[in-house]
């Protein structure tokens, strides 16, 4: 069926399977998407819980730890009075630090200058800092409990800082701080399943379970109030840069979906990003917030599925029926088809077959005018060789007349016995030239080639001989090609040719024509001491029509016959320039299961 017709047949149907396809799918995934959010929001509801209670134990234990250094005397009196406690009351420090596990414990007065610390015996200790910019500082000297989380200015070490108002006589007379490590309780979310993390009142994420998101923002901060962070030191002049959370949608009061993209310089190798449902909870009067990432795209990815399920669902009936009616169809159609394409197979297996019987005979022809064109060249040296006997012949047969009228029977016998013999070498010259011209069937068998090189050379031999050219035969006696031997003494006729065109004017022109037996092939080998070929000559040596002849001379089809000829026989012709020096040309052909004798060298001039 053409999809023509099958959209004439099915128009009004196949729309109304995509549509309700579409609905159903739709509905199937909001429907999922929102159960599948519902239940990842209960988790992280959870989750939230948990993390919350974890990180107010952490702080809680050490909450009241600063109000207590004011109970002792020493303190009170070193950071109201100066008295020449400092040592002492340092001691103190160090060893309450020891105990409970701080990152360290100092005092400070009331200018904000440290004047007790449990660090005061090393290199970074941070006797006579001014701290007074610290806000938990601040907090401390109006009289209320501070809380902050920074980073430090001498060690750059990150930490939460609690502090308290030191009291004499009811007046603040100095603050006590403490510095706690949150490092073990964010080790210990390492290893959740979802990400979380602290925002502190600025919106810069302060702990995470993902170690490089540490001192990165929720949103890219303002160039004026990133200005007065850098001012207030709280982050040791850190970057800050964003997060890269950028919000889709919001799915409940506490819960939006989000998207995570990391900037290179933020991944840290964690590979985390997509579509998250992020919940978010206060964290009592610190001011921080903690958020859980759950990820929603396993959420949405099972949405999907659950909607093309729905839409497939829907439209599996009506698409089933469509299929049966349109198989029965088709089935009917290819019949048709099957019958159409056999017909069109026999058409053209007949005009495979004509075409093929019409190159074939062309090729023939093709073949058989290129032996005529030889033979035209080679005319005036077989009219010259013919002229010879031919003016003997007169005079012999004069002669005889003569010798009959005056009884000399002997010598009249003897002029005719010359007669005989000018005769029969005519005759075998004129049976030589029939037998080259006339045409082959081209099937090949086995064929003698030092038959074939010597009917070659006997057809030139009268351009040969003109030219006084030095030649060397290096052929077995028996050496037998599979070919046809009127179209092997054709390819020999146009490669000797060429080879006599190519010494014409040397002063010493040699050929040398040399067989042997490689396994399975006959290798003939055409070798002249002519200039050889050119590199321009060699790539187009064997194209239709493309001769360095003069116009007079030739087509330019000798070669890309005889290649066709050669190849015809499953065999190769390729030309070179030998490394003695001049041209040769190796004809390649499948050998027949016929014993050669050792070499038969000849040599004539």
């Amino acid at each position: 069926m053409s999809i023509a017709s099958f959209i004439h047949k099915y128009g009004l149907l196949l729309p109304g399977l995509v549509a309700i396809a579409l609905a159903a799918g739709i509905a199937g995934f909001r429907v999922s998407e929102n159960l599948g959010l519902a239940e990842l929001q209960r988790t992280g509801t959870q989750r939230l819980e948990v993390y919350a209670t974890s990180l107010n134990r952490q702080i809680d234990k050490y909450a009241y730890f600063p109000a207590t250094l004011g109970l002792e005397r020493d303190v009170i009196d070193l950071v109201a009075r100066g008295k020449p406690l400092t040592d002492t009351v340092n001691r103190y420090l160090e060893q309450l630090n020891h105990r409970a596990g701080t990152l360290s414990i100092y005092l400070l007065d009331r200018q904000g200058h440290v004047v007790a610390t449990s660090n005061w015996n090393r290199p970074d200790s941070f006797i006579g800092e001014d701290l007074s910019y610290r806000s938990y500082f601040t907090d401390g000297m109006r009289g209320r409990p501070g809380r902050l989380f920074g980073i430090g200015i001498t060690r750059g070490e990150p930490g939460y800082y609690l502090s308290s108002p030191l009291l004499a006589n009811g007046e603040v007379v100095g603050v006590a701080v403490v510095k706690v490590s949150l490092e073990q309780l964010e080790q210990s979310w390492a290893t959740v399943e979802v990400p979380v993390i602290v925002t502190d009142q600025n919106g810069v994420v302060i702990l995470a379970s993902v170690s490089s998101w540490k001192f990165t923002t929720l949103r890219p901060l303002p160039d004026q109030e990133r200005r007065r962070l850098e001012r207030s030191l709280q982050y040791n002049a850190r970057p800050l840069p964003s997060l890269g959370l950028t919000r889709e949608e919001a799915f409940d009061e506490n819960a939006v979906l989000v998207r995570l993209a990391l900037p290179s310089d933020v991944d840290g190798g964690s590979k985390l990003s997509g579509n998250f449902l992020a919940q978010t909870a206060p964290m009592g009067d610190t001011g921080w917030s903690l958020t859980v990432l759950s990820p929603a795209g396993e959420v949405r990815a099972i949405a999907w599925t659950r909607a093309a399920l729905a839409a497939i669902a829907s439209a599996f009936v009506g698409i089933l029926l469509v299929l049966l009616d349109q198989r029965r169809r088709h089935l009917r159609d290819r019949l048709r088809a099957r019958e159409a394409l056999q017909r069109a197979h026999d058409e053209l297996e007949r005009k495979v077959e004509e075409r093929t019987r019409t190159l074939r005979a062309a090729q023939d022809e093709l073949v058989h005018a290129a032996k005529l064109a030889t033979i035209g060249q080679i005319s005036a040296g077989l009219a010259h060789e013919l002229n010879q006997p031919l003016a003997a012949l007169r005079t012999l047969s004069g002669n005889a007349v003569k010798f009959l009228r005056r009884g000399d029977i002997a010598t009249a016998e003897s002029n005719l016995d010359r007669i005989g013999s000018i005769v029969d070498g005519m005759g075998t010259l004129t049976n030589q030239l029939k037998s080259f011209a006339r045409k082959s069937s081209g099937m090949p068998g086995p064929v003698d080639v030092r038959r074939a090189v010597d009917n070659a050379l006997f057809l030139l031999d009268q351009r040969l001989r003109r030219a006084n050219v030095t030649i060397t035969t290096e052929i077995g006696a028996e050496m037998t090609a599979l070919c046809d031997a009127n179209r092997l003494e054709q390819v020999m006729v146009n490669l000797i040719a060429n080879a006599l065109d190519a010494i014409e004017g040397i002063a010493a022109p040699m050929l040398r024509i040399r067989g042997r037996r490689e396994a399975t092939r006959v290798i003939v080998e055409v070798h002249d001491n002519g200039p050889g070929l050119p590199e321009d000559v060699r790539e187009h040596l064997f194209e239709p029509f493309f001769t360095t002849k003069e116009s007079n001379r030739g087509l330019g089809l000798g070669l890309a016959i005889s290649l066709e000829i050669v190849h015809h026989f499953s065999g190769t012709l390729s030309g070179a320039n030998h490394p003695e020096g001049g041209a040769v040309f190796t004809v390649a052909l499948p050998a027949a299961d016929i014993g050669e004798t050792p070499w038969a060298t000849t040599s004539r001039s």
